[in-house]
């Protein structure tokens, strides 16, 4: 169901149903609103689709934009009270909202990787089967580009270019390329050139990674090998598809990239979304200097 058909009957069951004071139905219609265009430029997907992990990530979206503590709870109970009703109408499956819990006193800052720890989540694919050349290439790819976990699925093989270094990614029908560094065009190429071929189902498959079924890698599926390998690689840290994306942004900032260059290779239509990466690499290093000097 299309996003602005939720919205309007979410509209009716506030008025006819919950008689929602005027108050409450503006702020509610309109976080569910700034949901749904968040869910348009960062996702792709619908308030359907939208799981546990989109939900936390939009809110810790919100924490880092710097919205505050009683903004963000609002927010959470808005779309826990949308996603009641659309679980009651049978437009969702299952609820999302079950992680969400607001800050009672500070906000969070979505989690980056340290390099070190980057390092270590990239070592774990080993290369001894067709999965684990793989895992390597979408690990190195994803943190290469910081493209969204739905683009990194979404791409054909006909968006990689190895010889010039570059994918092509298409979002809202807007194009861009993004570069890629040696180590990832060199995983990508292994991939491609002796894997990939093993792995599709048939020839004509146009999706650049597949599953074991050889078929299109699922956003599910992608997550469950995010999981394996944070286990793995014993990091203590909260790691989701977006968390790479995060970090691949706060990286480049802390090593000189202009904001208006991060927001090209993301794709964001608005530097304000970009700004919240000054936000992670301010309190990052807030951080080291509370630990570090010896007065603090």
């Amino acid at each position: 169901m299309e996003n602005s058909v939720c919205l309007d009957r979410f509209n009716e069951y506030l008025v006819q149903v919950k008689k929602a004071s005027s108050n409450t139905l503006s702020s509610y219609l309109r976080d569910v609103r700034q949901f749904g265009e968040y869910l348009d430029s960062h996702e792709e997907i619908g308030y359907s689709e939208a799981d546990e992990e989109v939900l936390c990530t939009y809110i810790g979206w919100l924490r880092a934009a710097g919205k505050s503590v009683a903004t963000v709870s609002r927010n959470i109970a808005s779309l826990k009270c949308f996603y009641g009703f659309l679980v009651s109408r049978g437009i969702a499956k299952a609820n999302p909202t079950g992680k969400l819990v607001p800050d009672k006193n500070t906000q969070k800052l979505p989690q980056i990787l340290t390099s070190r720890e980057v390092e270590l989540l990239l070592e774990q694919p080993e290369c001894t089967d067709l999965k684990g050349y793989r895992d390597r290439a979408m690990l190195e790819l994803l943190y290469a580009t910081g493209i969204r976990v739905s683009e990194l699925i979404g791409l054909d093989i006909s968006d990689v270019n190895l010889g010039v270094g570059v994918i092509r990614c298409v979002s809202h029908e807007k194009e861009r390329f993004i570069p890629m560094y040696p180590a990832a065009i060199r995983a990508l190429s292994e991939y491609v050139e002796f894997v990939r071929p093993q792995m599709v189902a048939r020839d004509d498959e146009p999706s650049l990674f597949v599953n074991v079924n050889g078929e299109r890698m699922s956003r599910q599926g992608f997550w469950k090998i995010i999981k394996s390998y944070q286990a793995k690689a014993h990091i203590d840290k909260t790691i989701t598809p977006h968390t790479l994306r995060h970090s691949f942004a706060a990286h480049l900032l802390e090593n000189g990239a202009d904001l208006h260059s991060i927001q090209e290779m993301l794709g964001h239509a608005d530097i304000s979304s970009t700004q919240i990466y000054s936000h992670l690499v301010k309190k990052q290093l807030k951080d080291v200097y509370n630990k570090a000097h010896p007065r603090a």
